[in-house]
């Protein structure tokens, strides 16, 4: 038997719920893994409110490191005792064990922890596919960056420091400020108290101000409603906008206005459309995990919370009390 959190019904994080659930042995092309730590991701929050609809009782999450107990029939390059991570696949990694389509398992190398793992899998490999494929970056780039403090945030200034890229990043505080300046964010807009109105001057302000006037080649947005007259504004003409999340609420364009605002590229990418096939997501984590055993990129969970405080964990995360990457420990 295992541990796993569920929710019934959508809502509010009171509607987690820890319950008991049986796990039997893998099936063909199965593992079962025990996880030592499973990620929490705005995502998930998507999910447990509704917004990302899907078929209830549900488990939820998608993010998590641990050890292979056991494989099923025709599973070749995934063996008991083998720490592997993953970010894709059915939702249910908020729990102590469960079974795995063997094909979403990235093993994890030497010198890269579990606890490192865990904050780097879904927001290492999301830094990577933003950076290196969505609006490939060569070096030399002045890019605008929203929540530059967040769990992808966080990596992401490593990266664009670690690749010569000079990233101006928005946060909420002063203290978020500094956090994303000492992993590599050049310079930092603090957004905190500011109107959609408020944001929508002051963003671009500041952008034209750092880069002489000219603006951005590419404004990575995970924001959504809230910005994304900031970020058409912050642009240089024939840039991209690339909309990568929307915690603010969805993001509606009329395409007049991308034209009007300089013949705006805007894309909304997904993680799947991007780290398949298998070969193509290993070669993402070995370019992430490169980085990491150089000492490039670091990643340590900031908060920590045991598999049953899920909800506390959720409340955490969407009162914008986190800074980097929160994890549960089952």
């Amino acid at each position: 038997m295992a541990k796993a959190i569920r929710f019934h019904k959508t809502g509010g994080p009171e509607v987690l719920e820890l319950e008991t659930v049986e796990v039997g042995e893998p099936g063909p092309g199965q593992a079962r893994v025990r996880h030592a730590f499973v990620a929490v991701n705005f995502i998930d929050i998507y999910f447990r409110s509704g917004r990302y609809p899907h078929p209830l009782p549900a488990g939820l999450g998608s993010d998590a490191v641990g050890m292979v107990e056991a494989v099923g029939e025709g599973v070749t390059d995934i063996r008991p005792g083998q720490r592997v991570g993953y970010l894709l696949g059915p939702q249910g990694a908020y729990s102590d064990v469960r079974l795995m389509p063997a094909d979403v398992l990235i093993p994890l190398p030497d010198g890269v922890s579990d606890r490192t793992a865990s904050t780097l899998m879904m927001k290492g490999l999301t830094a990577q596919y933003l950076f290196r494929q969505v609006r490939p970056l060569q070096g030399g780039e002045t890019i605008l960056y929203h929540a530059a403090a967040g769990g992808v945030g966080l990596v992401a200034c490593q990266w664009a420091r670690a690749i010569g890229v000079t990233m101006i990043g928005t946060v909420s505080t002063e203290a978020k400020a500094e956090v994303a300046r000492a992993h590599g964010c050049a310079h930092t807009i603090v957004t905190g108290g500011m109107t959609p109105d408020e944001l929508t001057r002051e963003i671009p302000r500041q952008v034209r101000e750092l880069t002489g006037g000219k603006g951005v080649p590419v404004v990575y947005d995970s924001v959504g409603k809230d910005t994304l007259m900031a970020s058409l504004d912050s642009l240089q003409v024939r840039g991209t906008l690339v909309s990568n999340g929307t915690t603010s609420g969805p993001v509606v364009v009329d395409t007049t206005l991308l034209a009007v605002k300089g013949s705006i590229w805007l894309t909304r990418p997904a993680m799947v459309h991007y780290a398949t096939p298998r070969s193509h997501m290993l070669a993402m984590a070995d370019e992430l995990f490169a980085h990491v055993r150089a000492g490039r990129i670091t990643g340590e969970p900031k908060q920590e919370f045991a598999l049953a405080d899920a909800a506390r964990a959720h409340r955490a995360l969407e009162s914008r009390q986190t800074t980097g990457a929160t994890v549960l420990v089952p």
